[in-house]
């Protein structure tokens, strides 16, 4: 890093070395306000900095990278991946600091959203908590651990993409002064339903489902169209087929999903074939465990 003198002013240039540390004028008054910056955040993107700098009339980007140089050095900060930063409290050490496992998902792309069983954990539904988030986003990214904690990337469908509806059934909750967006419980009962292996598999998946008392059918219909998929259509239909009574399921309802069924036989999971029964009316080739909710074997 190399310094050079222009009208009065202090300017850094980089080489091949790392910024060591803070020297212009420029950055110097940038940091009382970066410490305040970081006080209210427990995660923070590069882009967010980049704003953030922007609004106090710094858009250098030689100015952000030194400032996150410098509070890297000090401790201050850990990077989680590519442009996300968690940051280290006063007194904590970037190796022992714990962040929300979901602030940091939330923080992983600007169309994040928590699904599947992540987000049945979140409404606090998830029969079983696990270690692994889900993050549902177009923009894709390598797993990446922090702490105990495993994220890992959901496709957003692709229905919903070309129909510009990758945001239907999503709701923004906040968690620590932090706007997360989250899949609805009928968005949720969906995708699990035709994902079940991002959902805990098939046993977790439908316990936890049965802890949820009520549904918005009509939200749930809506969602199966969009989807515009059979097989999902008739998993959907056969678990409130299955739980009609629990939740108040209308024949109507039920009517409106057989007519989105597939019209040959298919399998509720692909790669299932041994060990299932033919349920002519949704024309699924469901497993035996389901049928007979006998769960001792891991699907």
């Amino acid at each position: 890093m190399a310094l050079i003198v222009e009208r009065g002013v202090q300017r850094l240039t980089y080489g091949r070395e790392k910024a060591n540390d803070i020297s212009t004028r420029e950055d110097e008054c940038q940091m009382p306000a970066l410490s305040e910056f970081l006080s209210q955040r427990a995660v923070f993107t590069t882009g967010q900095l980049e704003a953030f700098l922007s609004e106090r009339g710094s858009g250098n980007r030689n100015t952000q990278k030194a400032l996150l140089a410098y509070y890297r050095k000090r401790g201050r900060i850990r990077p989680l991946r590519r442009g996300l930063y968690a940051v280290v409290p006063p007194g904590s050490s970037t190796e022992s600091v714990t962040v929300d496992p979901y602030l940091v998902a939330a923080s992983v792309s600007e169309d994040a959203v928590l699904g599947y069983h992540t987000a049945l954990e979140f409404h606090g539904r998830a029969y079983s908590v696990f270690r692994r988030l889900y993050v549902v986003t177009a923009v894709k990214f390598a797993p990446f651990r922090f702490g105990a904690y495993e994220f890992r990337r959901a496709p957003a469908p692709r229905p919903l993409l070309a129909k510009g509806k990758q945001m239907f059934g999503v709701v923004r909750r906040e968690r620590s002064g932090v706007e997360i967006r989250v899949t609805n419980l009928e968005r949720t009962l969906v995708d699990v339903l035709a994902r079940p292996e991002l959902g805990g598999g098939w046993e977790e998946a439908w316990r936890s489902l049965e802890s949820v008392e009520f549904f918005d059918l009509e939200a749930v219909v809506e969602y199966v169209w969009l989807l515009g998929n059979a097989t999902t259509a008739a998993k959907v239909g056969f678990f409130l087929d299955q739980h009609r009574e629990a939740l108040m399921v209308p024949e109507e309802i039920l009517e409106r999903l057989r007519a989105l069924r597939p019209k040959q036989p298919h399998y509720m999971e692909r790669r299932r074939r041994r060990n299932c029964r033919w349920v002519k009316e949704w024309n699924l080739m469901a497993p035996e465990e389901i049928l007979n909710r006998s769960w001792g074997e891991v699907l």
